[in-house]
């Protein structure tokens, strides 16, 4: 059995008909929401914050993936898991105290999840893999949507399941960035948990048929 998760990522979606984007996707056959936090300074984009995650908890009906894209991560911990985040990734590049971080996250109830640029080794999260729920690989520079899929991505996912499974851990790999019905196979076969995908399904004629079609795929 293929366990797979599928996890459209709401920064793509319609942020005039939210909540018909939302209810596509839980009417689908994908599995999480995607959140993207930006905060414009450790990436160059501002995305949304705090209310616009309350209205899109009020709706959604699966969990929700929550990535966030800022400096000081630690200081948000309690609010994104009051506002209803099941996984909460922070990047490595910005936590400098990281297990002190994952063991704050894992403390309120949620699930905890470390991201790592295209640049990031996957070495470096040797001594605390274990402690770590999920791995957001990012398959493009974090910042933006829409942006071409990293063709080193697929070694680095390899990489990271050898380690996964050196240390007995039950981590999973997700993908975030670029992901197509072009990639997604070849994803899943080096190792891939996880396939965050944005512009891909909400840019689609049909977006229910797009996350079904990357369903049949995996």
């Amino acid at each position: 059995m293929n366990n797979t998760l599928i996890a459209p990522s709401i920064l793509a979606a319609d942020f005039a008909n939210l909540q018909r984007d939302i209810e596509m996707v839980n009417n689908s056959d994908a599995d999480w929401f995607h959140l993207d936090v930006m905060d414009g300074v450790f990436v160059p984009n501002i995305s949304f914050g705090m209310p616009v995650i309350e209205s899109i908890a009020t709706h959604a009906k699966k969990p929700l993936d929550v990535h966030l894209m800022i400096v000081e991560p630690q200081r948000y911990i309690q609010t994104f898991a009051n506002l209803g985040a099941n996984v909460l990734t922070v990047h490595y590049e910005a936590s400098t105290h990281l297990h002190r971080t994952l063991q704050a996250i894992k403390a309120e109830g949620m699930q905890a999840g470390v991201a790592l640029n295209p640049h990031t080794n996957i070495d470096l999260l040797r001594d605390t893999i274990s402690e770590i729920d999920l791995v957001c690989l990012m398959s493009v520079n974090p910042g933006f949507g829409g942006q071409s899929f990293i063709e080193h991505t697929y070694s680095k996912v390899k990489a990271l399941r050898k380690l996964i499974d050196e240390k007995g851990a039950s981590t999973l790999i997700e993908i975030d960035g670029g992901v197509t019905n072009r990639n997604a196979a070849k994803l899943v076969e080096a190792g891939a948990d996880v396939l965050v995908a944005g512009s891909y399904v909400f840019g689609s004629q049909d977006p229910p048929a797009t996350i079904a079609g990357l369903r049949e795929l995996i």
